[in-house]
């Protein structure tokens, strides 16, 4: 099938590595405008950008879909199919329009829950146990579109949103393959989603990151779980602000205030919570590099 894809980060890479491998026609790949990198001196290539040039695949990097010049190159491009898995722009109708058999988008959650820009951290944040991804025809609208065919997985009690990112790429590139050969034998079934049951999932942001030591142990637990890799949750400890990246509870009361280390040794560093105890297992001072929190503390003093 002949096919245009469009994508950006790392996210999207096996999903077009999987296009190449099925044999399908690449015929252009559309992505993000190289960004400014060390003090702007240089540019930096997007994940995927570099590995359509890899494939000799041209690329096109329209800074806007609107203008009606990355339309015409579409139109000349003639493909059957746009592809698209984390491409960073939304879609105008005209060009929702133009395959002959349509815009399919792969999301990283299982719609209509987390329609969005951060799918996969919100799922993390929120204690979900299950996520996974969803391959929807696009139209216009956040996510809004048919669903075609879906994947399922099981998030792990201690899984970062980065491990499960890295997971749900791959999977994310299997759910193509099988969606692109649905479509091209004309068994995909279009399943409207339900949008009274749809669920958000915003950008994240750096005023996320400090802990509220008042929250229940297992909501900042989800919280440093979700926000790992970025932002990264944070906590303030003798007037100095904390990376944290990783964290154990402990189920027992305490009588301490909340915030109030307890301990700070061996185990980690030991910290009050609303509803019992969360022990900081990896963390990174300012200036410093990360590492387990018990390391940490052979060398600096943290106490009550």
């Amino acid at each position: 099938m002949r096919i245009v894809f469009m994508g950006t980060p790392e996210f999207a890479v096996p999903s077009l590595e999987r296009l190449y491998h099925d044999g399908h026609d690449v015929a252009a790949v559309f992505t993000q405008p190289d960004k400014k990198r060390n003090r702007g001196m240089n540019l930096s290539f997007s994940p995927v950008k570099q590995l359509a040039l890899a494939h000799s695949t041209p690329v096109y990097q329209p800074e806007s879909l609107k203008d009606g010049e990355a339309l015409e190159i579409l139109r000349e491009l003639e493909c059957e199919l746009i592809a698209v898995v984390a491409y960073g722009k939304l879609l105008p109708r005209e060009i929702l329009e133009l395959p002959r058999l349509g815009c399919v988008n792969i999301h990283g959650s299982l719609l209509p829950k987390y329609r969005g820009a951060a799918p996969i951290q919100w799922a993390v944040i929120n204690g979900e146990t299950e996520t996974g991804v969803t391959a929807m025809m696009m139209a216009e609208g956040l996510d809004a579109g048919d669903m075609l065919l879906c994947k399922k997985t099981a998030i792990g009690e201690n899984e970062t949103s980065g491990d499960l990112h890295d997971r749900l790429s791959i999977l994310g590139a299997e759910l193509l393959s099988d969606t692109v050969t649905a479509i091209s034998r004309g068994e995909a079934v279009r399943i409207p989603q339900d949008s009274n049951a749809a669920t958000f999932a915003p950008p994240l942001g750096k005023s996320m990151s400090p802990i509220d030591w008042t929250d229940t142990a297992l909501n900042i637990k989800n919280k440093i779980r979700g926000l790992n890799p970025w932002p990264v949750a944070t906590a303030e400890f003798q007037g100095t602000t904390y990376k944290i990246f990783a964290a154990d509870i402990v189920q027992r009361e305490t009588k301490d205030i909340p915030g109030t280390i307890i301990s700070a040794g061996e185990a980690g560093l030991v910290v009050a919570c609303a509803d019992g105890i969360v022990t900081i297992k990896e963390l990174q001072a300012p200036g410093g590099r990360r590492m387990a929190a018990a390391d940490f503390l052979r060398g600096n003093s943290l106490c009550r």
